[in-house]
């Protein structure tokens, strides 16, 4: 006869899951790519003097992160789409920070043509996560009107970065045969629809209540709620948030530590890197290890206008920005998962636009 685990098992349980390193053959230098990819526009910028446009760029190689292991045409085809995604999705951020009042709406309509667009095409993870983070920095970046153009050409040019040193790198590594074409998943359309509005309104929401609440610079608010709600189920969003948060309270120490030291740029960009290539190796391995990670480079890719805050005063705001990014996504995540009332919309809507 079998018999419940106790709660203490149960807790014993959830701590080994959240604990494991998944078992995944991820080549090492998928990770020194990465690294390349957000490294080398803040190397030259470094050197030459213009490091706060090269933080941009090196925001915009962060596209590297969406390479597929196919064959060199689909893969750049990919990448310049979601380089192309990243350019518009900046854009949308820096005039939601023209006209604060609509940025929960901008941000809504962002997230929710991402994410529907993202789960059309079967796009793996990161998913929409990383458009979204940059929509949600670009409202806090550091701009006058007329240098609008200049800040998202940078963006784009990053983007051109990374999708020149992939198509190195499959030249030099080799590649994979696609083994799918890129075609919408519109035989779930419907649900794809339902789900991406939900993760749109609480993204939405997170972004409102942190205006309302007046925190500052509260961009990690609707960020964290969007890495919340990536969880492909209710457990794994349970797991994503107890992460996040603990990952978050170790990387936030790690940033502290990154901003006391006073580094140069190149100091700072060299250290970028080798933050990157450690995300990149441990994102498909334990996530919860790669926001100690992920935590300190998102810092510096929003605050570089503002390196001189204080380390003690940059935790404080952003881990209340995390807790409460994290609990609203932990809300829109029990809600997503609500099957029995999705499948009634779901069918409710097909009656109602398929022939």
């Amino acid at each position: 006869m079998n018999s419940k685990p106790s709660a203490v098992q149960q807790f014993v349980i959830q701590l080994r899951s959240l604990l494991t390193f998944n078992k995944v053959d991820v080549p090492w230098h998928w990770g020194l790519l990465a690294a390349l990819s957000v490294g080398l526009p803040m190397l030259f910028g470094a050197h030459f003097g213009h490091f706060e446009s090269s933080v941009l760029a090196a925001l915009g190689g962060m596209v590297i992160l969406y390479m597929p292991n196919t064959g060199i045409l689909h893969r750049m085809t990919v990448l310049a789409v979601c380089s192309f995604g990243f350019s518009v999705c900046f854009t949308l951020g820096l005039t939601a920070s023209l006209f604060p009042f609509l940025s929960p709406l901008i941000l809504t309509i962002v997230t929710l043509l991402i994410t529907v667009i993202c789960r059309l095409y079967r796009i793996p993870p990161p998913g929409s996560f990383f458009f979204i983070l940059i929509t949600c920095i670009a409202t806090v970046v550091p701009f006058q009107a007329e240098q609008l153009p200049a800040q998202i050409g940078v963006v784009t040019i990053g983007g051109m970065v990374a999708c020149l040193l992939a198509l190195i790198y499959g030249l030099l590594v080799g590649t994979q045969p696609a083994k799918t074409k890129i075609t919408p998943d519109q035989k779930h359309m419907t649900a794809i629809l339902l789900e991406a509005s939900v993760i749109a309104i609480f993204v939405g929401i997170s972004m409102l209540i942190a205006q309302l609440m007046q925190l500052h610079n509260a961009y990690w608010v609707p960020i964290s709620c969007a890495a919340i709600l990536q969880g492909a189920t209710f457990r794994m969003i349970w797991h994503r948030n107890i992460h996040r948060i603990v990952g978050t309270v170790i990387g936030m120490f790690l940033a502290w530590g990154i901003f006391s030291l006073s580094l140069t740029p190149l100091q700072l960009a060299l250290l970028a890197m080798l933050i990157q290539f450690m995300i990149e190796s441990l994102v498909p391995r334990n996530y919860g290890l790669a926001v100690i990670f992920i935590t300190p480079i998102t810092v510096i890719f929003a605050e570089f206008g503002n390196l001189g805050t204080s380390p003690d005063d940059l935790i404080t705001v952003r881990m209340i920005d995390i807790l409460l990014g994290s609990v609203i996504g932990f809300i829109g995540g029990w809600v997503i998962h609500q099957t029995t009332l999705f499948t009634r919309l779901e069918n409710t809507l097909k009656r109602h636009w398929e022939p």
